[in-house]
């Protein structure tokens, strides 16, 4: 309960500064939605006094709602603006493993879920997903074209292309170097969280979060049995399966998509979006001087090219 206090307090205390005499509509909402018999999803949700859309914005490694607190109180001026934790991340469900894998395919599945039970207008729908929250949205939109008006992604593989990523997530790929990393971060604990955004980013691209933020992702960081280290680890137990699938049917993707990416991500090069934007013919904008986590580093530039795709 404190946790989701604190989100709610934090967003709404940053809205002023953004909002001036708006900011009443913010009135973030923190509760839990169930979108299938057996999970339910930690979402937030701020609503615009007159709202021209929806944004519903997809969350990474090892992230929870909480990081979007920026980038929600940018647009919440024009649009309401809905985010949700996945399963296995800060207080959504933690279904066991033989009853959901974690896949990208999963995660699209319960994308759709949440979608349908927020009753959200998906005419007038924009998503925007980084990095694990990417690849879920695109293989979603080959099922159903029309569940955004148009979607973003980025600073994530949508291919099997281990050049193009970090030696700790190509060590996520296969085993046995997949379970030693699945032990790493289960060992490694609450570090994950505390550190992911900046250990490993060049000088330029690493970043301080906000205390608030920090708290929530290493409060929800594990339920004392499965933590989101194993989320991550059943998730790349699967990703190239699912990689391979959406290169398969790339040809058959309708729904409009922009690609953004950080210049200097040391996950995953932008080499790969480069590649992804070709296949798709759609732009690419790479963001100088920004890392994995374009939306933590720079919230006024991811917010200000969401508004330029609507």
């Amino acid at each position: 309960m404190k946790a989701l206090q604190s989100i709610s307090s934090y967003v709404a205390r940053s809205a002023p500064e953004v909002l001036g005499s708006a900011a009443a509509a913010v009135a973030p909402e923190i509760s839990h939605l169930q979108v299938t018999c057996g999970i339910s999803l930690r979402r937030l949700v701020a609503r615009s006094a007159a709202p021209k859309g929806t944004i519903l914005l997809l969350q990474g490694f090892p992230e929870t709602v909480a990081v979007w607190k920026d980038v929600i109180a940018d647009l919440v001026s024009d649009y309401d603006v809905h985010s949700f934790d996945w399963p296995g991340y800060g207080l959504s469900s933690r279904p066991a493993p033989e009853e959901f894998s974690y896949s990208p395919t999963d995660f699209s599945t319960i994308l759709k879920a949440y979608v349908l039970a927020s009753g959200i207008d998906c005419s007038r729908l924009t998503i925007y997903g980084t990095d694990i929250g990417s690849l879920p949205v695109l293989l979603a939109a080959l099922e159903e074209p029309d569940i955004a008006k148009n979607i973003i992604v980025g600073d994530f593989a949508p291919f099997n292309r281990p050049q193009f990523m970090s030696e700790n997530l190509q060590n996520l790929k296969s085993e046995p170097t997949a379970s030693k990393a699945r032990a790493y971060f289960n060992n490694a604990g609450t570090q994950i969280p505390a550190n992911a955004h900046r250990i490993g980013s060049p000088p330029e691209a690493a970043m301080n979060i906000h205390p608030d933020v920090v708290k929530d992702m290493t409060e929800g960081w594990t339920d004392g049995k499965f933590s989101s280290g194993d989320a991550f680890y059943h998730y790349y137990s699967h990703f190239t399966r699912d990689e391979d699938y959406f290169e398969a049917n790339l040809g058959k993707l309708a729904t409009p998509v922009k690609v953004i990416w950080g210049e200097l991500d040391h996950y995953i090069n932008k080499g790969m979006g480069e590649e992804l934007s070709q296949k798709l013919g759609v732009p690419l904008k790479v963001l100088p001087g920004i890392g994995h986590y374009p939306h933590a580093q720079a919230p006024e530039l991811v917010a200000a090219e969401i508004r330029a795709s609507i």
